[in-house]
């Protein structure tokens, strides 16, 4: 039953609708089963990647972070051919489909941060270094009211290809092994008004890892600002912004 006020009374009706068996079973849900099974790998696929940056997912991520991963993956799984809701969600073909993703809706990292940098990849994937030439901050630094420091955040996610599995009538990471792991280097916390600096950071996969060609390795900048009050830096909750930079 579900119940609702009309012209002020209280009234009860019925939940209409189809049932979860017929939606399951029906020959006229074909669709929506299929529709269901894409959506639900993309959910988990985004799940994944939310796992392999946890480290930084509680400062730098927004509300809509798992709705927006979700979005991503989907739309990579629609460009797949295939069987209708056992198409491959393959995030090493689509690369350039992540690059620039903020993990906050809200904030852009290029309107926090906006100073020159580079994000290169050794030959196997396995050392990513971020280099920030020396700047000087207050120039190129767009900081909340009552910071007086920050530090740089460089987050490395490695992801698998996700295929549907017919024994487990789920999708399934290709490289279960090498799926899901991450590692975040940080800057020492500096002063915003610091006269000049260089940052280089540099993320090495964790365990000897070796990326298979159906891993992506998922490139993230951020940013976290601090307030010093006597000695100790305290991390602030607004301004802080991490963006995808690069899918190797």
């Amino acid at each position: 039953m579900s119940f609702y006020t009309s012209n002020g009374e209280y009234l009860a009706r019925t939940a209409g609708g189809p049932t979860k068996e017929r939606i399951a079973t029906g020959s006229n849900f074909v669709r929506t089963r299929e529709n269901n099974a894409e959506f639900g790998g993309a959910a988990k696929v985004g799940k994944a990647f939310r796992t392999a940056l946890s480290s930084v997912i509680q400062t730098m991520g927004g509300s809509t972070l798992t709705a927006t991963l979700t979005r991503l993956f989907k739309s990579i799984n629609a460009k797949a051919s295939g069987i209708r809701g056992q198409r491959p969600i393959a995030l090493s073909g689509n690369k350039t489909q992540a690059k620039g993703l903020e993990l906050n809706e809200k904030i852009s990292f290029t309107s926090v941060f906006n100073a020159p940098y580079t994000v290169t990849s050794d030959t196997d994937r396995v050392e990513i270094t971020f280099t920030i030439p020396s700047f000087i901050p207050i120039n190129f630094i767009n900081a909340p009211a009552g910071a007086t420091g920050f530090r740089i955040a460089a987050a490395v996610g490695w992801l698998s290809d996700y295929s549907f599995d017919d024994s487990t009538l789920n999708y399934e990471p290709d490289v279960p092994d090498q799926n899901s792991l991450g590692i975040t280097a940080y800057s020492a916390i500096q002063p915003i008004n610091n006269t000049g600096t260089t940052i280089t950071l540099t993320a090495t996969a964790p365990g000897g890892l070796v990326p298979d060609a159906g891993v992506s390795v998922i490139a993230c900048l951020g940013i976290e600002f601090y307030q010093k009050v006597d000695t100790v830096d305290y991390l602030l909750a607004q301004g802080n912004a991490m963006r995808i930079v690069e899918v190797f």
